[in-house]
């Protein structure tokens, strides 16, 4: 409430419901002594300080009544039995006993009525049974992967707070606009590098539960900060897809990428040279190791991997080539499959062997955007399957939002070792930064 409140000759601060508003409020208007009083009562009559018959939830309803008789105030014009009040043609009309939902738990409030039935209340509008902390918990707990049941039940046990799935589902639904808001924003001109890759989900379409990936773009920025650009959920063929993304960071601005970075995605490298023709598209080295130890066996494994190792550290294309055909030797007739991961991922994989090592540590991996999709990964486990795409997209864009530093993606987190990256880049791809 943005208001002063008069309370005598006094003027109270403005008071926040819910969250212990009651309680800071006291605290700036009540004595010391005063409180500790309040306290030792409580405790010597087994009153509780928090919960549904706490001391904080009383003082929630004295401090809400208390706001409710001063709007009231202001509405008239004038104070209780103040004679300024006759022939005004309004005047105060009882009250009506209203239970609103608070941190604390339901507190039940007498609410003031005036005769003309104009009296529109700020502090607990009309029709609202939940101060906005309620609506800021369920909002935390939808995005750290709690269900709407498991929600619903949790405000039941600890707070004595009942809310239906219904009402909580509604609750999640004032992030819409925001997430349309954050799917449209401008980005920037230019991102040194792009990684892309994707969660596996399963969504109901058309009465069919079906599997289906949403894809998470990070963009690093010049300045070394990483970015989530968007969130996309697959619902067409992989070509047509990908150009629809791409085509997406182009309308909002993105004019450069010098390298994009992502894991065998079908049609993706195409999607991205159409519309960006200058950005080298580079394989994820680490999932071409994941896949290609998929085919080995436990006992092998250290041998391969030390082979394997001699491909992705060779000083050059020529090494590399040597290294690979070494290690078609030594493992093409027990291990073709690992053999035909690399082949198959070469052309995607050897513009890593053109960079120095200090851009080598920064494009070796999609790991850092992996880290994030574990989260998202744990938020989502509970779920069976959604019921649409926007279901889905509201549940990974609280994720992103909740994930620290990255507040939805408008604030980044650093690369390590960005400034040694970035004099490589600007040697690597002349004249394309911009700053």
């Amino acid at each position: 409430m943005a208001e002063k409140i008069s309370a005598g000759e006094k003027v109270v601060p403005p008071v926040l419901a819910g969250d212990g508003g009651a309680a800071r409020l006291l605290a700036q208007v009540l004595p010391e002594e005063k409180i500790d009083s309040l306290i030792q009562e409580a405790k010597s009559s087994g009153t509780p300080l928090d919960g549904v018959d706490g001391l904080l939830n009383h003082m929630t309803r004295a401090v809400l009544e208390r706001v409710l008789d001063v709007e009231m105030t202001e509405h008239l014009g004038y104070e209780t039995g103040d004679p300024a009040g006759r022939g005004t043609g309004n005047s105060r009309n009882g009250k009506n006993t209203k239970t609103v939902s608070t941190h604390n738990g339901p507190v039940e409030i007498s609410v003031p009525r005036d005769r003309q039935g104009s009296f529109e209340p700020r502090i607990v509008p009309k029709r609202k049974r939940r101060t906005g902390s309620i609506e800021e918990m369920i909002l935390s707990l939808y995005s750290r992967g709690m269900t709407t049941r498991d929600i619903e039940a949790h405000l039941k046990e600890v707070y004595g707070v009942s809310a239906s799935r219904e009402l909580i589902s509604k609750v999640t639904d004032v992030v819409e606009d925001e997430i349309r808001q954050w799917q449209s924003r401008p980005l920037d001109e230019v991102y040194p590098i792009l990684y892309v890759d994707g969660i596996r989900i399963k969504v109901r379409d058309n009465g069919i539960v079906s599997t289906k990936v949403a894809y998470l773009a990070i963009g690093v920025d010049t300045d070394g900060f990483k970015h989530a650009l968007g969130c996309w959920i697959a619902d067409s063929e992989a070509a047509r897809f990908w150009q629809k993304v791409v085509t997406d960071l182009r309308n909002r601005g993105v004019r450069d990428i010098l390298i994009a970075c992502c894991d065998g995605l079908t049609g993706l490298p195409d999607a991205i040279r159409s519309v960006f023709p200058d950005t080298t598209v580079q394989t994820c080295v680490v999932h071409v190791l994941r896949n290609a130890i998929r085919f080995v066996s436990h006992d092998d494994r250290k041998r391969v991997a030390a082979a394997m190792r001699r491909i992705y550290t060779a000083p050059n294309l020529e090494g590399a080539e040597l290294a690979l055909k070494e290690f078609r030797k030594q493992f093409g007739d027990k291990y073709p499959g690992a053999v035909d991961v690399w082949e198959l991922a070469w052309e995607e994989f050897i513009p890593f062997l053109d960079y120095p090592a200090e851009l080598r540590k920064v494009v070796y991996t999609t790991n850092m955007i992996e880290s994030i999709n574990f989260q998202l990964r744990k938020i989502t486990k509970n779920r069976g399957h959604f019921p649409d795409n926007d279901a889905a997209m509201k549940l990974f864009y609280l994720g992103l939002r909740n994930i620290s530093s990255w507040r939805g993606g408008t604030s980044g987190t650093a690369t390590p070792g960005w400034k040694i990256a970035l004099n490589t880049l600007a040697r690597t791809f002349p004249g394309r930064l911009k700053f």
